[in-house]
């Protein structure tokens, strides 16, 4: 796709109008929808069939970001989701003190920047991953695949350095290659179900998580909603998240 067109796709992405007409197409199927609400239903149903949660939720442009999130901690601690739930920050000057009311509640927290006390995001197909996995092996890592073959063999050889670290590795793919491996891997450094977990995207290969879940293995389910949330799937869909 030409540079220009691509400008154009993301400008009109990040629309409230076009955001909210592909929530109504994405949602319940690939998101749980716009609002907070949607969020601690999907969350509430995943939770019943036995998996874990991990929040993306997006607010819109045009919403105020730190109250909503703050809403959304305090709806998942009220229906008591929030130790089963792991909720994905952005990086703002308010997000210290959100971590700070995710913890009081019981919610974990990942992010992609140095917020102590979080899960630290890391992508295979940056080209310092292999070094922050080593550097972060022995702490909670949610380790994220890329596109194309050099981002899947980084995403091995970040796998190998975590699953070989003493913390607690996320696993997130969708490829079912680099499902097994992780598997593998996790077999060959001995580890318990309970030391490290797969994440998987929501509405995407539903009955390889129930399969993982029915033979003992942790699978926590990546959840997008806000009114932000289908632009986000959209640009991963197209690979450019």
């Amino acid at each position: 796709m030409p540079e220009r067109r691509r400008t154009e796709a993301r400008r009109l992405l990040g629309r409230p109008a076009v955001g909210r007409v592909l929530t109504g197409v994405l949602a319940g199927r690939l998101v749980a929808g716009p609002r907070v609400e949607d969020a601690v239903r999907v969350a509430g149903e995943l939770v019943a069939d036995g998996r874990r949660v991990a929040l993306e939720h997006v607010p819109a442009p045009e919403d105020d970001a730190a109250a909503e999130f703050g809403t959304l901690i305090g709806e998942l601690h009220a229906a008591g989701l929030a130790g089963h739930c792991e909720l994905t920050l952005p990086v703002e000057p308010w997000s210290a003190e959100l971590v700070r009311q995710a913890a009081a509640a019981g919610l974990a927290v990942a992010s992609a920047g140095d917020l102590p006390g979080t899960t630290v995001l890391v992508r295979a197909g940056d080209g310092d991953a292999e070094q922050r996995c080593r550097f972060l092996a022995s702490g909670r890592v949610r380790l994220t695949e890329g596109r194309g073959s050099a981002a899947d063999l980084a995403f091995v050889r970040c796998l190998n350095v975590l699953m070989a670290g003493d913390g607690h590795p996320e696993i997130a793919a969708s490829d079912r290659r680099l499902i097994a491996i992780a598997g593998e891997r996790a077999a060959w450094n001995g580890r318990t179900p309970d030391s490290w977990e797969h994440v998987m995207p929501y509405g995407v290969l539903t009955d390889e998580q129930h399969r993982l879940v029915a033979g003992g293995y942790a699978v926590r389910v990546a959840v997008p909603s806000g009114g932000g949330a289908a632009a986000l799937v959209a640009r991963r869909l197209g690979g450019r998240a």
